[in-house]
């Protein structure tokens, strides 16, 4: 259960990561890491050029980790079930 947990946590945080740790989708997990960092360095530029879109790129952002987290689990509990 640790294990799923950790990959939930990571995805939230580091789109792609909690894949990784559960060994699934390394494919896409590689290329939305890489994705996520391009659009964390957009949002920190938008956050002083144009201020008016900073919080709707932030809701979205969150939105979307916050999807990614509730995929690691349920991919977690599919491929581990209650084991760590």
């Amino acid at each position: 259960m640790t294990r799923i947990f950790g990959a939930t946590i990571a995805n939230f945080f580091f789109p792609g990561a909690g894949y990784l740790i559960l060994g699934e989708k390394v494919g896409l997990a590689l290329a939305w890491l890489v994705g996520v960092i391009g659009l964390t360095y957009v949002e920190f530029g938008i956050q002083d050029a144009a201020p008016d879109y900073y919080w709707p790129m932030f809701a979205s952002v969150f939105v979307m980790n916050t999807a990614f987290a509730v995929d690691a689990f349920r991919v977690g509990k599919a491929k581990l079930g209650g084991r760590v």
